[in-house]
């Protein structure tokens, strides 16, 4: 497990009405603060890589579909610098993961249908100075292919 991250698996309650699913409670072992809560989308097989940032902590997961969520460690003072991570998540494997300051991640869209995925991170994106360290998808800093392993 990479320095700092978790993960809190998610209880999905069904009834005759439908499901309910608590993502992240003010009272969670893993809640800081709200800074916003926004979701995004992939569609299948397109990769949305990669980025980190300086200050916020995210707190990621799946509401439909699934995808690949990998981070990769690349912080010079931590214990599991250059450690990759993968994790499955969505209707198959709900989970939540803490995301920790200065880790990369990104997703990539499995399956047939487009994954919508929800975040709830500590800080408000802040659009004249946004707090995002991008690299490209493919970028040679981090050693990790975004192929399907059919091993």
């Amino acid at each position: 497990m990479i320095d700092g991250v978790k993960i809190k698996s998610l209880k999905v309650i069904p009834d005759e009405r439908g499901k309910l699913m608590e993502i992240l409670r003010a009272d969670d072992e893993l809640f800081e603060r709200f800074g916003q809560v926004y979701i995004t989308t992939a569609y299948p097989g397109v990769v949305k890589a990669w980025h980190c940032h300086s200050k916020q902590v995210d707190h990621f997961t799946v509401v439909s579909g699934m995808v690949k969520m990998v981070l990769a460690d690349l912080r010079d003072d931590s214990p599991t610098k250059g450690e990759i991570q993968e994790f499955f998540i969505g209707r198959d494997n709900p989970i939540l993961v803490k995301i920790p300051p200065g880790v990369y991640h990104g997703i990539k869209g499995i399956g047939t249908t487009e994954a919508i995925a929800l975040n709830v991170p500590t800080e408000m994106y802040n659009y004249e100075t946004p707090d995002e360290i991008r690299l490209p998808w493919n970028s040679p800093k981090i050693d990790y292919d975004w192929d399907i392993d059919l091993k």
